[in-house]
């Protein structure tokens, strides 16, 4: 269901939604599905309410969690480059919440080849229109094109790009938190998005690293990212009548080392029944049961080339921090 822009069509800003009432994050169906498994487990998607944001600007800046400040650097220190090879004139942005770091990239656009328009995805629609009116105050030309949705559903309605280049951006490592086959089958869709030889992806990885640096980054000695991992319960308590106890689950964080990736998990500290309301489930727990609420996948050069080859992209360029903690990667599609 579309809901028309409320600026006309030539204005700076349009917003449209494409999410039913209630339906920001399809959390009753990831419940249902999620907690009836052998092994349960609930999307990262559903930590972000207002209260799970906050939470997650605050991890940004412990000293701990080093993701976000490594991509900005790599945005400051190589947005230019990004410019000049791209040659872009549009970004579109998948999952933009605040954007903060993505007007980096717009600077630096705007410096290079001029700044045309921008289309921000998200599910709250408050965010779409927080970095619309925020970036064209900053860049005067810049049009908006809002999409208020769910980017692994509504990518069919970001507009046919425009006369210039164009750069899809999927920053902040989230693209880590697909298994390897949801992972390939995502980037197909991004693909489609791109012209061959014209558009390109700019995609935010975490590197494989030192786990005890891995680990400390999700489990902070602060206990934030512990307050955050609890919150999906809040939200599930809130929006679907839940009854959970959040104060009965720990908050666990580990690096897979087969696999690559962080598994955060809440685990049950007692045996308990909790009632889902909304959709007329009655979950068990047992004691130190767990439930899966994230991973995060870590990646090495050659697994990134792998898998934007599966999904028809060619790499052209991998920029990492000072460290080489965290990689931002430059692909194209391969001629159909």
């Amino acid at each position: 269901m579309s809901t028309p822009a409320t600026l006309s069509d030539d204005a700076p800003v349009r917003v449209h939604s494409y999410l039913r009432a209630g339906e920001e994050r399809s959390l009753a169906d990831d419940v249902l599905d999620g907690l009836t498994r052998p092994f349960k487990e609930l999307p990262p998607k559903h930590f972000y309410d207002a209260r799970g944001a906050e939470l997650f600007d605050r991890i940004c800046d412990l000293p701990e969690y080093y993701p976000t400040r490594a991509e900005r650097s790599i945005l400051v220190g190589h947005g230019a480059a990004i410019a000049r090879t791209t040659g872009a004139t549009e970004v579109v942005e998948l999952g933009s919440g605040t954007a903060e770091k993505t007007g980096v990239l717009l600077a630096a656009l705007e410096a290079e080849n001029g700044l045309e328009r921008y289309v921000p995805i998200d599910v709250t629609e408050a965010m779409v229109r927080g970095c619309a009116g925020a970036f064209t105050e900053r860049f005067p030309d810049l049009r908006v094109h809002g999409i208020v949705g769910d980017f692994e559903r509504h990518l069919g309605h970001v507009p046919v790009a425009g006369d210039g280049p164009r750069i899809v951006a999927f920053l902040g490592g989230t693209i880590g938190n697909f298994t390897p086959g949801a992972r390939r089958r995502f980037l197909r869709q991004i693909a489609k998005l791109l012209r061959p030889g014209v558009d390109f992806l700019l995609l935010g990885t975490d590197l494989v690293k030192d786990p005890d640096v891995l680990e400390a980054a999700y489990d902070d000695s602060a206990g934030v990212t512990a307050e955050f991992n609890r919150n999906v319960l809040h939200v599930v308590n809130r929006e679907l009548g839940a009854d959970f106890d959040p104060d009965a689950f720990e908050h666990v964080a580990f690096f897979d080392r087969e696999r690559e990736w962080i598994e955060m998990r809440l685990r049950a500290t007692r045996r308990m029944k909790v009632r889902v309301a909304a959709v007329d489930l009655n979950v068990e727990f047992a004691a130190r049961e767990e439930l899966r609420t994230e991973i995060s996948a870590k990646f090495t050069p050659d697994r990134l080339r792998a898998d934007l080859g599966a999904a028809g992209l060619e790499l052209a360029e991998i920029l990492t921090d000072d460290d080489d903690r965290f990689a931002l990667s430059l692909s194209t599609p391969r001629a159909r």
